[in-house]
């Protein structure tokens, strides 16, 4: 309670002390039915709306901030990833530098999803809750008011009922008052009477019209601003949630596209690798059926002495699979992508089917080649089994490199 002199005078804070006992008196005269309460049905139902509408705003406004921070928890964690796949990513590895530039691609998706979602989405709903700290501390005061009517409508009603026993317990006394008094006296003490019962009577009168004065004003503007704040509702729903779901669409369509980038560096990658395999594949066979140290099959030579064999992606870059050469040609000339069937017509044709993948070998005798064909083996059929058993010569022009 504030201290007489500081901001609150004595009378001040007398007066609203008073208010307060008067207040607490007509709400125990109300609970024990001795006194009237005025009720409006329809003005609880708007409270009762705005309640409600108050606290699902608020849950909804908490949740989206938690969405907002597993968004971000998200990013984080993504972030992590990207970078470790950056440590281990090695500079010779195929698209090195596609893989820095998709992950710096993904972690500004992340940001503006996060950013967007904040402004748009949480920002809007933010200031849809901000009117309803007033518009609940209007309701309260309203209901305050509202007390203080009743109170000073019970107050005039008994001052009414007691003006007119009054007057007639003072209507005997006064005559024989004034019988005894000289004539010219007679009037006054009549009139005094008169205004002594007329004051109280009067100020009750001024006290509930003021305060009956200043409830129906806020009542009226609160009336009026309650139904248009429970309709607006709908349209601050749809508008949160077309935003979220139009940012949610966005960002994983956008996410889909770089993912897809990524499976193809790492399907990149792994042809890469294969191709690598196949080749310390092909020199192991060959040194097994030559002897560690024996000739390999004609028109291959050694360039090193010593190969690494498998795997072939590690730090000793320079592998015997990859000094291996036909005529110095490297074993594999190019991958080409089947784009028109082809059947074969021989025994030492491939059979082609739009959309395989072939791996073309150089010829053992580069006399044997003829002009637009090439030898090769299926992707498939290496991949499955590890050999060119399978391999056959095709047209080149029913294919395309890759």
């Amino acid at each position: 309670m504030a201290e007489p002199g500081k901001g609150v005078t004595a009378g001040k804070l007398a007066i609203n002390v008073q208010k307060r006992l008067t207040r607490a008196q007509e709400k125990v005269m109300q609970k024990l039915g001795k006194a009237d309460e005025t009720r409006d049905a329809a003005f609880e139902e708007m409270v009762s709306n705005f309640n409600k509408q108050m606290t699902e705003g608020t849950k909804l406004q908490k949740d989206l901030k938690a969405y907002l921070t597993a968004v971000k928890t998200m990013h984080d964690a993504s972030r992590r990833l990207q970078d470790c796949l950056a440590d281990m990513y090695e500079p010779d590895w195929f698209g090195k530098e596609e893989m820095d530039t998709l992950a710096e691609d993904t972690d500004t998706l992340w940001l503006d999803y996060h950013q967007n979602i904040a402004d748009k989405s949480l920002s809007s709903l933010d200031t849809y809750l901000a009117q309803f700290p007033d518009i609940k501390a209007r309701i309260a005061k309203r209901d305050r008011k509202m007390v203080d009517f009743d109170s000073a409508r019970h107050h005039f009603a008994s001052l009414q009922k007691g003006k007119k026993k009054d007057e007639a317990k003072v209507a005997k006394p006064a005559a024989l008052l004034e019988m005894a008094a000289p004539s010219w006296a007679q009037g006054l003490i009549s009139a005094h009477q008169v205004a002594q019962t007329n004051l109280s009577y009067n100020q009750a009168e001024e006290d509930l019209g003021r305060a009956q004065k200043i409830f129906e004003e806020l009542n009226v503007e609160l009336q009026d601003e309650l139904p248009v704040l429970w309709e607006n509702r709908v349209g601050v729903y749809v508008n949160s949630f077309q935003s979220l779901a139009g940012q949610q669409e966005k960002f994983h369509r956008e996410m889909g596209k770089l993912s897809q980038n990524l499976n193809d560096i790492m399907t990149k990658l792994e042809e890469q690798r294969e191709l690598k395999f196949f080749c310390a594949y092909f020199l192991v066979q060959s040194a097994v059926t030559n002897g560690a140290d024996g000739d390999l099959p004609p028109g291959f030579i050694y360039k090193v002495r010593r190969p690494c064999i498998y795997p072939p992606l590690t730090s000793q870059r320079h592998c015997y699979y990859s000094t291996l050469v036909l005529n110095n040609n490297s074993v594999f000339s190019l991958q080409v992508k089947v784009i028109h069937d082809y059947a074969a017509t021989d025994g030492d044709e491939l059979e082609l089917k739009i959309g395989d993948t072939v791996l073309a070998l150089a010829f053992d005798n580069p006399d044997e080649q003829d002009d637009g064909w090439l030898l090769g083996v299926q992707e498939s059929h290496w991949l499955q089994n590890k050999d060119i058993s399978a391999k056959g010569v095709f047209p080149e022009n029913f294919t395309q490199k890759v």
